[in-house]
């Protein structure tokens, strides 16, 4: 068995490591780097629990070898906050009481986080479709869409913010 020497970012900090080719991303996240906030759900890419950010994409960590994001910059719940401040995303979900066990809450803000990077905009609909790969056995759903629609208006307001600056 052969081992790849990984170079990449985690969370904006740089890690060189040596990998098994055959480690999946969500085990060296998890096991090598001790980044348990990725959780192991289904094992199978169908809840979610896993993911992370893959150069801003999202990406189920146990379907992707660690090997193929060697060079990439990779971001974990984690890394979602910034110097000690929550992220939008995370607040609104504190803010609509988005989760209760909080098992799948890693996934759904790093997926909310890439969604709302897209700069798309949904309605409750097309926010519903959006979080398909995301599955929450506690909550109904109602407030995770709820925190997802606030997140974007916040999203949309800074934007609007910085371009009402930028005019003046």
């Amino acid at each position: 068995m052969a081992d790849t020497t990984l170079h990449l970012m985690v969370n904006g900090k740089p890690v060189r490591r040596a990998v098994p080719d055959h480690r999946l991303l969500r085990e060296f996240v998890r096991d090598d780097l001790g980044l348990t906030g990725t959780k192991v759900g289904c094992e199978d890419g169908m809840c979610g629990a896993c993911s992370v950010l893959v150069d801003g994409v999202i990406v189920k960590s146990c379907l992707v070898l660690a090997a193929e994001t060697d060079g990439c910059a990779v971001t974990t719940i984690e890394g979602a906050a910034s110097a000690g401040h929550l992220s939008p995303v995370q607040q609104a979900m504190i803010d609509h009481f988005a989760f209760q066990c909080g098992f799948c809450t890693p996934g759904f803000v790093l997926t909310m986080t890439a969604l709302l990077a897209s700069g798309e905009s949904f309605d409750t609909l097309t926010a519903r479709d959006a979080l398909v790969g995301n599955i929450c056995r506690c909550t109904g759903y109602s407030s995770i869409i709820d925190s997802f629609l606030a997140a974007q208006r916040q999203r949309d307001a800074a934007a609007e913010g910085r371009k009402g600056a930028a005019d003046g």
